[in-house]
């Protein structure tokens, strides 16, 4: 008779601790800098893909369809897998990631690429990491470190730098837009990544979406009816990209990848999407750049470099 069993014929209960398995993919460091890299060059191709969608579709239009596709397939996802609803302790945080993400982040910069080129919309993404880190700083009470900060600080000046000299440095009515999508982004990546801690991340950018769905829908067929739309093979490309691509699997693995290595790490990768959507631009739009692109890629690579090993 083993010593376990021993202890359970005497009365006792015995307790035996499982063996530690190792971590995987999904919640390991490794891991989840992958997924946030899979995030980040999602979201990279956005507003190339806005500006193809707006050949097609009105402002309000594109960002109200894109919604329902998205909300479409989150919520398949959710009924075919059978989710429970979530805790009522997480609505109020869903509804930030609602409002932020799903629909004021893709309103704002949509209207704001009627009148900007993507080059000049991209210095939002550049100002977005630091942004999200200072929000998470207040809303988790988190401290990076003063090297983080420096080189988060020093990115985001050379991502701010490069893009307003892309755009001649003239700012225009649409920089309204773009910072305020700044701000409600940061909030709903912040709240998003502390909800993908206790709830996988697909379930919350899938709850988001379906909790917009009684709004979406209804502005859909209201922007349609008033919005001329002419469908060509770039509109409904664009269209379907940040309808699956941008709003639904890259917020995905990119609060999959927040949850496993921080926000305030996983937001720095983001430096690295204003070069790579100016990649993309020139690309598909015909856009041109400047022999500024390899230092400031240079420069950004460093410090992204730096934000990952600094303590935070």
């Amino acid at each position: 008779m083993t010593a376990q069993n021993s202890a359970t014929a005497s009365g006792r209960i015995a307790v035996v601790t499982p063996p530690k398995t190792p971590k995987t993919p999904e919640t390991s460091a490794a891991g989840g800098t992958l997924q946030a890299v899979l995030g980040v060059t999602a979201f990279s191709l956005t507003f190339p893909a806005t500006a193809w969608g707006l050949e097609g579709f009105g402002p309000w239009s594109l960002v109200a369809v894109r919604s329902v596709l998205a909300a479409l397939i989150a919520g398949a996802c959710l009924l075919v897998t059978r989710v429970r609803l979530p805790d009522r302790d997480h609505w109020a945080g869903l509804a930030v990631v609602a409002a932020g993400v799903v629909a004021g982040f893709p309103l704002l910069t949509t209207l704001a690429l009627r009148t900007s080129t993507t080059a000049h919309a991209a210095v939002v993404v550049g100002l977005l990491p630091l942004t999200t880190a200072l929000f998470s700083a207040l809303r988790t009470g988190h401290r990076p470190s003063r090297t983080f900060w420096t080189a988060a600080l020093a990115g985001a000046a050379a991502v701010v730098a490069f893009t307003v000299q892309q755009s001649g440095g003239a700012l225009t009515t649409a920089d309204l837009y773009l910072f305020a999508a700044l701000l409600v982004c940061a909030a709903g990546y912040t709240e998003g990544g502390r909800l993908a801690r206790v709830m996988p991340g697909w379930q919350v950018i899938g709850w988001a979406l379906v909790l917009c769905l009684p709004l979406s829908v209804p502005a859909a067929a209201l922007a349609l009816s008033y919005e001329p739309v002419r469908l060509t093979a770039h509109s409904v490309t664009g269209l379907l990209w940040v309808a699956a691509g941008s709003q639904f699997l890259g917020l995905v693995v990119w609060y999959r990848g927040m949850a496993a290595i921080g926000i305030p790490k996983a937001s720095q990768l983001q430096l690295a999407q204003p070069l790579l959507t100016l990649v993309w631009s020139v690309l598909l739009l015909g856009e041109h750049l400047t022999a500024a692109a390899p230092l400031t890629a240079a420069a950004v690579l460093v410090c992204i470099a730096v934000t990952q090993r600094a303590r935070g």
